[in-house]
């Protein structure tokens, strides 16, 4: 049976890379942002961010700890077809660019919804900043949640005390410095995650065996079905195609992107609508090959697992509830039933590797290193039973588990420190962002609004205190948060439920200029309604509600303005 790493067994090397990365992270970006004097350097950071920092800024407000804890498990388990998620993303870009951008930077706004009182009226504003602040104010949670849980199970650290650690260090550097404090800190944050991660992938490759080389490595993943990464059938029940992906994806990343406020501030920070662009599209490039990366280092830990003995199940706290269980001998038997094919189908493995033709002795070898992986699987579906039947609250779903445990149990001392801090700098700066834009959008679109006339100083410690808040809130929300799935789906789903409707409203204010906004509102309300009902009784992939929901508020709002003829709202002044 396989032990994961306690906490008493972290080395101290570890413990000082880990405190030591994080500790400067905060202090420095305490140190850069200490001269803040108003509301434009707090909230859009002076606007003298360049290019590269807005690109780096974006992509690591996108990629939380979520990123690097769940999707090398996604690929583990089922190969490289998650990449195809991501494909909508580099024309969103393009469009954000052209459409977002301009009219954001033409109207100097601190939030995107500011502009929706221009185009239509306050209670639109209001909406959007409410679905947005619901949205990411649970978003937050969870991405504090998701490193605090998976940390908290493999090495025996309180989750409690985890949630709020994370939480307060975030806070610390968020709320003194604003948006520069986030951009400034995120530099050295996606250096520190992108060191780790090729270090790793270096590492897996050389504790292969020696006869196994990079692209008998890829050879042995493609035979098990891992290196599949376009899919174009039309399957709902299959979330990752590559049409839920270009179109679905599209439509997730111009919400995300062009509308929710954690992503917009990012680019407002811009030294002008040039860098912000540029930063932008540097995101776009850049985004699709650091997914299909990170895909790849969790298809070489599926491969490192081909040669060398896994567990049955990868997450501790459902094992040790089954082990303490009357089920404990079959799961026992389970494992030893399982470790006998571990050996059996690295000898396997071995011998296809060395054959370089293809001869029919190379195909039966593979027919059978694939029965022996089907029967693996089947083991850890008997494992998932024996695990509810001890526990039916526990978590069966283990593969945000994978890459850790393969990082405590495999890394050198030193490089784990190193890999616990790209995790939680990921969680970092994804929730400093997160808090970032939930204090902005707080201040500019709620309180600014409604309490008129005070001074620039006020504005900036009214959204100290509301960034302070939504700290709170992160960690409250991360406190009693429920693991729900695949991590990495979990956000994606909530943004999902949102997003589509706050695009929607979007759209019809850039293009559709007839329509009013009563009908945007009333519109807005009843789509809202609807795709929560429509992802309850779950009758389509998640990635389809962005599409399903954009389309629902235009459509029900023109139809409102053309055949009931709603009148404009006075705006309010």
């Amino acid at each position: 049976m396989h032990n994961f790493l306690a906490l008493s067994t972290l080395h101290k090397y570890d413990w000082w890379i880990l405190c030591g990365t994080l500790i400067f992270i905060v202090f420095y970006g305490v140190y850069k942002t200490r001269k803040n004097k108003n509301v434009t350097d707090y909230l859009k950071g002076g606007n003298d961010a360049r290019w590269w920092t807005i690109g780096l800024s974006v992509m690591a407000t996108q990629a939380s700890a979520i990123t690097f804890l769940s999707t090398p498990g996604q690929a583990f388990h089922d190969g490289m077809g998650f990449v195809q998620f991501y494909f909508g993303l580099p024309i969103a870009m393009v469009i954000i660019c052209l459409v977002f951008i301009p009219i954001y930077h033409k109207l100097k706004v601190f939030t995107a919804y500011e502009y929706l009182e221009g185009r239509f009226d306050i209670k639109t504003r209001t909406l959007a900043a409410l679905l947005f602040l619901t949205q990411r104010g649970i978003g937050a949670g969870i991405t504090i949640f998701a490193p605090s849980i998976i940390l908290s199970a493999v090495l025996g650290w309180n989750l409690l005390y985890l949630n709020i650690i994370i939480g307060i260090l975030v806070i610390i550097y968020t709320v003194s410095g604003g948006t520069k404090a986030v951009s400034v800190t995120q530099k050295q944050q996606m250096a520190v995650i992108f060191l780790g991660l090729f270090v790793t992938f270096l590492l897996i490759l050389n504790y292969l065996p020696l006869d196994i080389s990079f692209s008998k490595a890829l050879d042995i993943a493609g035979a098990n079905d891992k290196m599949k990464v376009l899919d174009f059938s039309f399957d709902w029940e299959n979330r990752y195609t590559f049409w839920s992906g270009i179109i679905g994806g599209t439509f997730l990343a111009l919400s995300y992107f062009g509308t929710d406020q954690s992503q917009v501030q990012r680019y407002l920070s811009g030294r002008s609508l040039k860098e912000s662009q540029m930063g932008l599209i540097f995101n776009g490039l850049l985004k699709v090959p650091m997914q299909f990366f990170i895909l790849l280092v969790g298809v070489m830990v599926f491969v490192f697992y081909q040669f060398n003995s896994s567990p049955l199940h990868f997450n501790p706290a459902a094992v040790n509830d089954v082990m303490a269980s009357e089920y404990a001998e079959q799961y026992q038997d389970l494992e030893t039933e399982k470790e006998a094919l571990d050996l059996q189908l690295a000898e396997k493995q071995i011998s296809y590797a060395k054959i370089n033709d293809t001869s029919e002795e190379k195909e039966q070898l593979l027919e059978e290193i694939k029965i022996i992986n089907i029967t693996k699987d089947e083991l850890r579906e008997q494992s998932k039973e024996l695990i509810k039947q001890a526990n039916p609250d526990a978590e069966t779903n283990d593969k945000d588990y994978v890459f850790i445990h393969f990082i405590l149990n495999q890394l050198p001392r030193g490089l784990i420190g190193l890999l616990l801090a790209v995790i939680l700098s990921a969680a970092m700066s994804s929730t400093a962002s997160e808090l970032n834009a939930l204090g902005s959008t707080t201040t500019i679109d709620l309180y600014k609004r409604n309490i008129q006339g005070r001074t620039e100083k006020h504005y900036v410690r009214a959204s100290k205190w509301f960034t302070l808040l939504w700290g709170v809130i992160a960690i409250l929300v991360a406190c009693i948060a429920n693991l729900f799935e695949n991590l990495i789906e979990l956000v994606n789903i909530i943004g999902s439920i949102f997003y589509g409707n706050v695009l929607g409203i979007f759209l019809l204010a850039f293009f559709v200029k007839f329509v009013k906004s009563k009908a945007v509102f009333i519109a807005a309300l009843i789509t809202q309604a609807i795709i929560i009902y429509v992802w309850w009784i779950d009758v389509m992939p998640y990635l389809w509600l962005n599409l399903v929901g954009c389309a629902l508020v235009m459509g029900i709002a023109i139809f409102l303005q053309v055949f009931i003829g709603m009148p404009s709202q006075k705006k309010a002044s």
